[in-house]
Formats: structure tokens, C-alpha cells, sequence
């Protein structure tokens, strides 16, 4: 049981609801072609994944959904994983969707009944996201909007630079959230923060997001430009402070937090139960108690 998170058929997700099949709705993902998602797995256990669209403010084209999905089930399934880093290229995070691919999918009617399964799509694959057995963190750098803004939320930690901006725009192209993000956002920052975030579309800035919560930390700005660590490079000495051990314990934790946030009391009690089997006699613990390293 799990995290009673084990992802359905999504094939058939789509097809009952919508009448099209999952090998259709990534054929016509496809045909809006253009950015990648690129993935870099390193030896520390602490991966990076960039949107990776400039001339679209890295903005997601039908092609990089499909690319987020394969993306993320290679994070699902790394043995050495313990975290990720999601970013923007050329230094701003994400513009949600390709509004160009979002207009020439809405000019008919089976075209909207497309869009809404792509649009499902993108949620389930953000869903997926942020349950990966990884610790997640956003690096903010530029802006993050609509769709970006969603995507920072399915993270575990935000880090902002200096001048960054997470800005939920849904109202202002007459919409609301939909991959998760209002839902996570009231978890976040508490249900009136997140009235003004959305009904206001709030630009937040690095100060406000510390300030209510959304952000856990800035970047700092080095003057010195010899001794200036990259965004990344911070956020990368950032996370280390909570991936510091061997990956299957840094996921059970992971996965401990992920069910008591997201079960039952009853359930996540058992959840936590069947985790810690999963680590007690394990490797780590057993060099732990060889070593009497609980109170180091």
C-alpha cells in the first residue's frame, strides 16, 4: 500500500472520460514540436531538470509534456537518486503553456475536447512529479507564470534570486489553476494568502515569498564575480543539507513526509510502518549501530 499512489492506466484515464487514447493525445502532443526537457542524473545522487525553451520564455510546447513524463518515470526509477533540481534555461523558469499550441488545438470542438485531455495530461504528469521518492527543490531564476508558478509548487522547496517573480496570471486568461497548483498553493501559504495570490494575481517576489511562506530561501549575490556561485551551484549546497546519506534511506524519508501529507492518519500510520521495514536491518542501519553513530 504504498503511499496507495501506484499510478494508474492513464490510457484508460483519458479514454473514458474524453474518447481519445493516450497514444492520440501524445500523436497530437507531438505535432506542436519544439524545446526539450533535459535531464542530467549526477554521481551526488542530486539530479537537474531543465525546461528548456528560451525563445517561449520556456514555455511548454505539446512535445516537452511528453518529454516531462519520460523525464520523470527515468527520476521514478533511479536506484541512486536521493534529489532534484527543476530550472529554467537562460535564466527564467517557465511561462506555463505554449499559448501558440493552446490556440490551434481550441479552434474546434473535438480540438477542445483534445486540449482538455492534454491539459489532464500535464496534471497528471505534474501529480506524478511531485510524488517522485526524491526531494525536490524549484531554483526561481526570472519568472515563473501560470502553468511555471504551478510547477514550483509541486516541488518540496522553493529558492528564489533576487529579482525573480512566481506569479500566478490563471484569471487573467480567465482561468484557474489546473495541474494541482491552487490546491498545493492553500497548503503552502493558507487558504486567504492564497485568495490574493490567485484573485489578485500577486507578482511575488523573493521578499514576499520568504515573507508567506512560498519561498525557503534566496539566492545569495556574490559582487565578487570570481567567487560568485552559480544559481545553481547554491541550490545544489542547499539541497545537500537534506540528501547527505544513502539514497534508500533519503527516499524513505521522502516517502514517509509524502504519505502523512497526503493519507489518512490510519493509513499513513501504516504507510510509515511498512517504510521502516523497508530500512530497519538494512545496510545503513546496520553500519549505523556497528558504528554508535546516533548521537553524532
Amino acid at each position: 500500500t504504498e503511499l496507495q499512489l501506484q499510478r494508474q492506466s492513464s490510457g484508460s484515464v483519458y479514454s473514458s472520460i474524453h474518447g481519445f487514447s493516450q497514444e492520440e493525445i501524445k500523436e497530437k502532443l507531438l505535432a506542436f514540436p519544439g524545446g526539450s526537457i533535459d535531464l542530467l542524473k549526477q554521481d551526488s545522487g542530486i539530479a537537474v531538470l531543465t525546461i528548456n525553451n528560451p525563445p517561449r520564455m520556456n514555455a511548454f510546447s505539446g512535445a516537452m509534456m511528453v518529454d516531462l513524463e519520460e523525464k520523470v518515470t527515468q527520476l521514478e526509477n533511479w536506484t541512486d537518486g536521493k534529489g532534484v533540481i527543476v530550472q529554467g534555461a537562460a535564466q527564467t523558469f517557465c511561462s506555463g503553456s505554449d499559448l501558440n499550441a493552446v490556440r490551434a488545438m481550441s479552434n474546434s470542438q473535438d480540438g477542445m475536447k483534445m486540449l482538455k485531455c492534454c491539459w489532464e495530461k500535464g496534471k497528471t504528469v505534474v501529480f506524478f512529479g511531485c510524488r517522485l521518492p526524491l526531494i525536490s527543490v524549484a531554483l526561481v531564476e526570472g519568472n515563473a507564470l501560470g502553468g511555471g508558478a504551478e510547477l514550483t509548487t509541486a516541488c518540496d522547496f522553493r529558492l528564489m534570486a533576487s529579482g525573480s517573480v512566481i506569479q500566478f496570471v490563471h484569471k487573467h486568461m480567465g482561468l484557474v489553476p489546473g495541474w494541482g497548483g491552487a490546491a498545493r498553493l492553500v497548503t503552502l501559504v493558507g487558504s486567504r494568502n492564497a485568495l490574493k495570490l490567485l484573485g489578485g494575481a500577486v507578482k511575488v517576489d523573493s521578499e514576499l515569498g520568504v515573507h508567506i511562506g512560498l519561498a525557503d530561501g534566496v539566492l545569495k549575490v556574490d559582487l565578487d564575480a570570481a567567487r560568485a556561485e552559480t544559481g545553481l551551484q547554491q541550490a545544489e549546497s542547499w539541497l545537500s543539507q537534506y540528501t547527505k546519506g544513502p539514497a534508500p534511506v533519503i527516499k524513505a524519508v521522502k516517502k514517509v513526509v509524502l504519505s502523512g501529507r497526503e493519507l489518512s492518519l490510519s493509513d499513513a500510520l501504516r504507510t510509515e510502518k511498512d517504510i521502516f521495514g523497508s530500512v530497519w536491518g538494512g545496510p545503513a542501519n546496520l553500519q549505523a549501530l556497528a558504528s554508535k553513530s546516533k548521537h553524532k
